[in-house]
């Protein structure tokens, strides 16, 4: 089983496997991963959602360049809402997300020069293994009722908050079923506010940070347009 950050998981989601490119909305996938990063933090007990701020509770680094760098900030500064965490992560993490996984070799940048000057990057995949299993977790999940992992019902809520379901490239036919399941998954591990945590299939404080953190996420993004 391949082993990568929650915000590298979105991310691969959401680009494109062949031309390189983004698909979907920027600024939902620049506000899911900044909340990625924080639940990665809140999965291995470094923070918790206390009082309506995000708080350090663990000082420890995880091993997650990124998540570290986040985590050694927090520690020092004044404490934040989750909404305000949000849009302090979400600006160049993109960029450093992205140079992470082409030096490992993930993906690759193609740079290309259009209009003589222009410059527009992509980055088409180099091992697919990662997205494949990230792929396989979901599928399993929407497929069968039992009990999902956090970290499986964190991404799943991810993707209903960030309107990211697109990226699971489901046929028009299931996507009303996907939806529904995503939706019983972030229920049942108490991140949709719609569960009372103690019956929860996930830790209490992981899903307090989980649930605060998708509604900064709707709620930055506003009502969804009319299809």
């Amino acid at each position: 089983m391949t082993s990568i950050a929650l915000a590298e998981e979105l991310l691969l989601l959401a680009y494109d496997d062949q031309t390189g490119k983004a698909t979907g909305s920027r600024i939902g996938l620049d506000l899911g991963m900044a909340a990625a990063v924080l639940v990665d933090l809140a999965l291995k007990g470094r923070v918790a959602y206390v009082d309506g701020y995000l708080k350090v509770i663990d000082p420890t680094p995880i091993g997650d360049p990124i998540a570290d760098a986040v985590l050694a900030k927090a520690a020092e500064d004044e404490p934040h809402t989750p909404a305000q965490w949000l849009q302090r992560l979400r600006h160049r993490l993109r960029t450093r997300v992205l140079e992470d996984l082409c030096a490992r070799g993930v993906v690759r940048d193609v740079d290309e020069t259009q209009q003589g000057y222009i410059h527009v990057h992509r980055y088409p995949t180099t091992d697919p293994a990662y997205e494949a299993e990230i792929r396989g977790r979901l599928a399993k999940a929407l497929t069968t009722d039992g009990p999902t992992d956090e970290r499986t019902a964190a991404l799943a809520t991810l993707l209903v908050a960030t309107r990211m379901e697109p990226a699971l490239r489901l046929p028009p036919e299931e996507a009303a079923q996907a939806h529904e399941r995503l939706e019983q998954i972030a229920a049942g591990a108490g991140f949709s506010g719609s569960a009372n945590l103690e019956d929860s299939i996930v830790r209490p404080s992981v899903a307090l940070v989980v649930a605060t953190l998708g509604r900064a996420i709707t709620a930055a993004l506003g009502a969804p347009k009319p299809a």
